[in-house]
């Protein structure tokens, strides 16, 4: 059964394929990917791999939890699924539940 790794504490340049192949080294590796900001493309400085086997993927956070890779000491460990909110996207005054919403601060003209 796959299983997903979350690794923290990631130098800006590190990319999918640095983790892809780090964690390579101890078993099968179906993804490897550097979270990024959807607008700048910058790294957010962590990131997922997953792995074919649990055995391998726990070989994997057991040795590199810790280990310094690109010049930072990284955070390995296992992914822990987060809830979603459903917080609502793309207005500008937020509102709440029967407020006008919309507008900047809310201000009417």
């Amino acid at each position: 059964m796959a299983q997903k790794i979350y690794v923290g504490n990631l130098n800006y340049q590190t990319t999918d394929e640095t983790l892809s192949s780090l964690f390579g080294q101890y078993g099968e590796v179906i993804s490897a990917t550097v979270i990024k900001d959807r607008y700048s493309d910058q790294s957010k400085g962590f990131g997922f791999v997953e792995m074919t086997e649990k055995d391998a993927a726990d070989a994997a956070i057991a040795t590199l939890n810790g280990k310094e890779v690109d010049g930072r000491r990284i955070r390995v460990n296992i992914a822990e699924d987060k809830p979603r909110t459903s917080r609502p996207r793309g207005s500008y005054g937020g509102g709440r539940e029967g407020d006008s919403g919309g507008g900047y601060n809310n201000y009417r003209y």
